[in-house]
């Protein structure tokens, strides 16, 4: 008789147990699941994917030694031009606000419009232009090392 009572008593434990993990952790799941259904999700959307600027040249290889990661914002007032420039160093950005025109020393012409990403131009000399009737705001992120120039600027070279 005792044999039985403890053979009842564990196989009422292990039912009892089975019972709670389940039903617990199905209550769990439903109350997570809830909360992950009215929670907002972050997203991701891939702006650009390349190994070319955006007049279609291969982007040179890193630099060798120790990187330096360099960010700016730009902002181009209306109808304003920056004047003639190269990089040395490889830098792509996103146009937050506005539209931008790039243009190449050889007249290619690149428009960037508002949200779009831009590979700019590695030592090829170009200016950019804000043609438009609000200031163009400019996120650039430089691929640099210490000591060297983000931009080297060409004053030789007049904007028409």
């Amino acid at each position: 008789m005792e044999k039985m009572k403890k053979w009842v008593l564990a196989a009422t434990l292990i039912i009892s147990c089975t019972a709670i993990t389940y039903f617990g952790l199905s209550a769990c799941n439903d109350a997570n699941a809830q909360d992950s259904d009215s929670a907002p999700k972050v997203e991701s959307a891939e702006l650009i994917r390349t190994s070319q600027s955006w007049d279609g040249v291969e982007l040179p290889d890193y630099l060798q030694g120790r990187p330096e990661l360099v960010a700016v914002k730009y902002v181009f007032p209306a109808n304003q031009k920056l004047g003639w420039h190269h990089h040395p160093v490889m830098n792509y950005g996103v146009l937050m606000q506005g539209e931008l025109t790039i243009i190449g020393l050889d007249g290619k012409e690149k428009v960037v419009h508002e949200g779009e990403a831009v590979v700019e131009m590695v030592n090829t000399i170009h200016h950019g232009e804000n043609r438009g009737t609000k200031p163009a705001i400019l996120y650039m992120f430089y691929l640099s090392q210490k000591d060297l120039p983000l931009a080297v600027q060409h004053p030789e070279i007049p904007l028409e």
